[in-house]
C-alpha cells in the first residue's frame, strides 16, 4: 500500500468516510442542526431544510469511493432523524408522530433537493473514478499490434 500523501497547503485533507461513518455523521449533524434550530426558538423547518443542502454536499464529497452509493441512502434517514427535535408533539406519541409525518410531507422539496444533489455528486465521482481506472489500466497494458 503506498504511503498517504500529505495535503498541500491550499487544499483540505482528503477525508474518507465509510458507509457507517456517513450515516453517523449525517445523523449527528442533522440532529445537531435540529436542536440548534429548536433552541433558537424558531423551529423553522425551512431553515432546517436549507441547512440540509450543505450537509448533503459534504456527505457526497467525503464518502470513500467504495461506499459512494451509501450517501444518497443515508441522507433521507438523517433528515428524518434530525426532524425529531424540531417537530411539535405536545399531546403524546400520536401527536408527535403526526407532527413528524407533517414535517416530512411539507419539507419534501428540501429532502428531494439535498438527496438529488448528493446523488449527482456521487454519480459524477463514480464516473470520474471509472474513467481514471480505465486510463490507468490502458497505460499499464501495451497496445496490441
Amino acid at each position: 500500500m503506498p504511503p498517504a500523501s500529505e495535503p498541500s497547503p491550499g487544499r483540505p485533507p482528503q477525508a474518507r468516510l465509510t458507509g457507517l461513518g456517513v450515516g453517523l455523521l449525517t445523523l449527528a449533524l442533522m440532529l445537531g442542526l435540529g436542536c440548534v434550530d429548536r433552541w433558537l426558538g424558531g423551529a423553522s423547518l425551512t431553515a432546517y431544510g436549507v441547512l440540509f443542502l450543505p450537509v448533503s454536499v459534504l456527505t457526497a464529497l467525503w464518502v470513500r469511493p467504495g461506499d459512494l452509493l451509501i450517501a444518497p441512502v443515508a441522507l433521507p434517514i438523517a433528515f428524518a432523524g434530525g426532524l425529531l427535535p424540531v417537530v411539535d408533539g405536545d399531546r403524546g406519541l400520536g401527536s408527535y408522530a403526526m407532527g413528524l409525518l407533517t414535517a416530512l410531507a411539507t419539507q419534501a422539496g428540501w429532502l428531494y433537493a439535498g438527496t438529488l444533489v448528493a446523488a449527482l455528486l456521487v454519480l459524477a465521482r463514480r464516473v470520474a473514478l471509472v474513467a481514471h481506472r480505465r486510463t490507468a489500466r490502458s497505460r499499464r497494458q501495451p497496445a496490441a499490434s
